[in-house]
């Protein structure tokens, strides 16, 4: 029961069990993940193709966000590490059902916590970022409004990823609560039938003498093993 338990830790089934797509695919965080995974790529997307513009009478170009050049460049990073990150969760998540140890399953889903919140506080960042360069932009930069459309993608998928990875973090954190509730109980249970306090015995005295059939007494082993003779010798009669 301890064995099942510990494997069922942390919100899977037990260990070696077969790979189900369906079943992992309705999973919350899964689906969440698939979010978050397909909100970063809109957002690489956006910059990369559009971000960069220039007036007619330049060549070089710059970013659509105020010509700041870091705002595309978080956009950028920032979007394909979270791309990047959501593979290796899914990946991990597909794998989770393998883990039979608890304390492999702990990190796991601590780091999940960990991740999704720092992700969380990472897009709520961009999302400011971002918002506060496309408003201070300057119409004479972009006469010709290219790549406004995009722009205001990249802001509007900042804003919802801080949700998504928000959402992941919390459900993670209560598949921690959970599994340690279970991991705490498989350790403290203590099977009934084992219990030696519950077993009712009697005491057994070593020095007490065993009669015969007879009326007379004979050698007493003692607990070690050996005969104590002590208790003297009954002559035979013939």
């Amino acid at each position: 029961m301890m064995d099942g338990m510990e494997r069922g830790a942390y919100g899977a089934g037990r260990a070696g069990g077969s790979f189900e797509p369906l079943t992992f695919i309705q999973q919350p965080h899964t689906g969440l993940r698939i979010v978050s995974w397909f909100f970063s790529l809109v957002i690489f997307g956006c910059v990369v193709n559009e971000g960069y513009i220039n007036r007619p009478d330049e060549v070089e170009q710059f970013c659509i966000f105020n010509r700041n050049q870091n705002a595309c460049n978080y956009a950028v990073s920032m979007g394909s590490l979270a791309f990047l990150c959501c593979m290796a969760f899914l990946a991990l998540d597909a794998y989770f059902p393998q883990i039979s140890s608890v304390k492999d399953r702990k990190k796991a889903v601590l780091a999940d916590v960990g991740t999704s919140a720092f992700w969380s506080f990472v897009w709520f960042v961009g999302f400011c970022f971002l918002a506060n360069q496309w408003q201070v932009s300057k119409a004479e930069d972009n006469p010709l409004q290219s790549g406004g459309d995009a722009a205001r993608a990249a802001i509007t998928f900042s804003f919802f990823s801080i949700f998504t990875w928000a959402a992941q973090a919390f459900l993670a954190l209560q598949r921690y609560k959970l599994g340690a509730d279970s991991a705490l109980f498989s350790q403290d249970y203590t099977d009934p039938s084992q219990d030696a306090g519950s077993v009712p015995y009697s005491s057994y005295s070593a020095g007490d003498a065993l009669e015969s059939p007879g009326g007379t007494r004979s050698y007493q082993q003692s607990s070690d093993g050996v005969f104590d003779g002590s208790v003297g010798y009954q002559r035979q009669e013939y």
